[in-house]
């Protein structure tokens, strides 16, 4: 296969995989999005975990929340926080508590109830994620859960799991990517529209 082939046959198999996002997803994009506005409308806030990829997805979606999307809005601030980019934070946990911990840790210390968690693992099994999941639900937060392939251990505890219907991360990361802009520009648009 020479590189046009290639380049070809990545976008193909991602537009399709996009195409299977809106077909099996479609009804949890609409759940996140209206726990969302919700939870929002009643002073909460969100917060968002991931390791690797998926915690550059968290710092990326954060950043959509708080500054903006839509450029065609002049909106306030949504506050969201990703737990994923204090360095100081997550290597002080990994060293004092254990990396597992780190991110259910910040869920205890920040988290409050009525906020929602937005646990981003494309394996679905990312031991840290689960256990601020874990946390999550201990202090009556809702979870949306952005996963890929099975869903893995999340899926299962998580109250609205949004599962990228490919078993490739590429192409996972990339619907996770798509599935949180979507959320976001629905969330500005049915609050300050």
């Amino acid at each position: 296969m020479n590189k046009r082939e290639f380049i070809t046959l990545s976008l193909k198999e991602s537009s399709e995989v996009k195409l299977l996002i809106e077909k099996e997803c479609s009804n949890s994009i609409i759940e996140a999005v209206e726990v969302t506005v919700n939870a929002l409308k009643n002073g909460n806030k969100l917060l968002l975990c991931g390791n690797g990829g998926s915690a550059a997805d968290c710092q990326h979606l954060a950043t959509e929340f708080m500054i903006r999307l839509s450029h065609d809005l002049d909106r306030p601030a949504i506050p969201a926080i990703a737990l994923t980019t204090d360095t100081s934070n997550l290597t002080a946990g990994g060293n004092d508590i254990g990396f597992e911990n780190v991110f259910a840790r910040n869920v205890e210390g920040l988290g409050s109830s009525g906020d929602i968690l937005i646990a981003i693992s494309t394996s679905g099994n990312s031991g840290n994620v689960v256990k601020a999941v874990e946390k999550a639900h201990s202090k009556g937060m809702t979870v949306v859960g952005f996963l890929g392939g099975s869903g893995g251990k999340l899926k299962s505890i998580v109250d609205i799991p949004i599962v990228i219907p490919s078993s490739n991360v590429q192409r996972i990361q990339e619907g996770h990517i798509t599935v949180g802009h979507i959320i976001c520009e629905l969330v500005e648009r049915k609050l300050y529209n």
